[in-house]
């Protein structure tokens, strides 16, 4: 059964004295428990999408379900708490707190859902052990790699076990052997707690070990 569901997304900006047409009647289905991979030029609208079915921005016209939640049809705290609890994001740009250690980074979106403090860190821990940066447990973003940033980010959006994961780009800065640990981290995830995922990829390693690839070209998903 799908679990999320976009028709006829249309989203688009003004350039200048131009309106850019970035998704145009773009359709998506995706299956609970499924992983998807979608693979286009850079430039090509992928953040775009993923900030769309997130409900970080809002299409210009369309309708976006997951589960039995019209997302577009909800007022906007509402979204945000919705998006709070059952949606997690890989952004490409990591978007660390540089104040804040690997642990209290990782652990934010449960404090925000008001997770006890002693619980918050010792999930964030555990999410950060299994994607190899127990050593780097109190190490802020300044004294880390940019891989191991990146791993930090993939724990945050791991660690409140959502229904959605949205990654852009999730393996970007990370090494071929550290990518593959990833790719088996989130098989894990989707068999142990039943995660769908739409991932945004560059990648062939990682957009082959998806159940399916779908190409984003001219404002619409095709079959890759």
């Amino acid at each position: 059964m799908p679990y999320l569901t976009a028709t006829d997304l249309h989203k688009s900006y003004v350039v200048g004295q131009e309106r850019l047409h970035v998704l145009r009647g773009l359709d998506l289905s995706v299956d609970a428990g499924e992983m998807v991979a979608v693979v286009g030029a850079s430039g090509v609208g992928k953040s775009t999408l993923l900030h769309v079915l997130g409900g970080l921005d809002r299409p210009d016209r369309g309708a976006i379900t997951m589960g039995d939640v019209a997302l577009l049809g909800l007022p906007a705290a509402d979204v945000v708490r919705f998006r709070n609890r059952h949606v997690g994001f890989v952004f490409q740009f990591h978007h660390l707190l540089p104040e804040f250690d690997a642990v209290e980074n990782t652990a934010m979106p449960l404090r925000i859902a008001r997770v006890a403090a002693a619980e918050a860190r010792e999930r964030a821990r555990q999410v950060l052990s299994r994607v190899g940066l127990a050593g780097r447990l109190t190490h802020r973003p300044g004294m880390m790699s940019g891989g191991e940033q990146q791993r930090v980010a993939i724990a945050r959006a791991l660690v409140t076990r959502p229904t959605l994961l949205l990654a852009d780009e999730p393996t970007g800065d990370l090494d071929e052997q550290t990518a593959d640990a990833l790719h088996g981290l989130l098989r894990e995830m989707h068999r142990e707690h039943g995660l769908t995922s739409v991932i945004a990829t560059h990648n062939a390693h990682l957009a082959s070990v998806c159940d399916r690839i779908l190409r984003l070209a001219d404002g619409r998903l095709t079959p890759a």
